[in-house]
């Protein structure tokens, strides 16, 4: 009798992803373009912070925007509408992350020949999108306070994955029960090399030190390709 064959399927799905993003992210590198993932679970003020990101850099930088949801395109007419950049919106039909071949169809359908800098706001859960990689220069995860500061904790992929955390709603640390301090301790355990910005995109405190940071890693990606 031949024997069962098994398959490992998920293994096939991550190498073949890998590979795609691996290749994405070399392409991008080569031409100068920095792409970053941005990931949170839902109501984090993803959308909020990228506006005052962008506000602040949009004099500086030539920025797209990808706006990943499962349906509707409320947050691409929000980017339009508030900063003006170049904006998309991607719709997942009911998956719950994108992966590297979602982001290549998202950046041809964004056309990134003229700019710099592109951002992918990923769909909204600490789950799925920590495990497929996009091909993006550099991962940064938001934590907001209500959450609470024990999420590193319970989605250790995710911080594991972040290259950048900011931590969000800041200006709510005296009504919820969130230690600043104990959410870095507890990020970093799961990532030493993770760079963290405590902000809040309601009032702009700390946003303007993310925006900086976001300016010189894409000015030195640039620098990369020009060499």
């Amino acid at each position: 009798m031949e024997k069962l064959r098994v398959l490992e399927i998920k293994a096939s799905v991550f190498a073949s992803n890998d590979k795609a993003a691996n290749d994405l992210r070399s392409e991008l590198k080569e031409r100068g373009v920095f792409l970053l993932n941005v990931m949170s679970s839902p109501g984090s003020g993803k959308t909020t912070t990228l506006v005052n990101v962008i506000n602040r850099l949009k004099d500086r930088l030539k920025i797209g925007v990808m706006e990943a949801d499962i349906d509707s395109d409320v947050d691409a007419h929000t980017i339009v509408d508030k900063t003006g950049a170049k904006a998309i919106q991607l719709h997942t039909g009911g998956m719950c992350h994108l992966d590297a071949g979602m982001t290549r169809q998202g950046i041809e359908g964004l056309g990134i020949d003229n700019l710099d800098f592109v951002i992918l706001e990923n769909v909204g859960n600490l789950v799925c999108p920590a495990e497929f990689d996009t091909g993006a220069t550099k991962n940064l995860e938001i934590l907001s306070v209500p959450e609470g500061d024990d999420k590193p904790l319970k989605y250790p992929l995710m911080f594991k994955v972040a290259d950048i955390v900011v931590i969000n709603k800041i200006d709510t640390l005296g009504v919820f029960d969130f230690s600043l301090e104990l959410a870095k301790k507890r990020i970093l355990e799961r990532n030493p090399k993770a760079v963290i910005f405590p902000i809040s995109a309601k009032t702009g405190e700390g946003v303007q030190a993310l925006a900086d940071y976001l300016y010189k890693e894409t000015e030195a990606l640039k620098g990369k390709k020009e060499q």
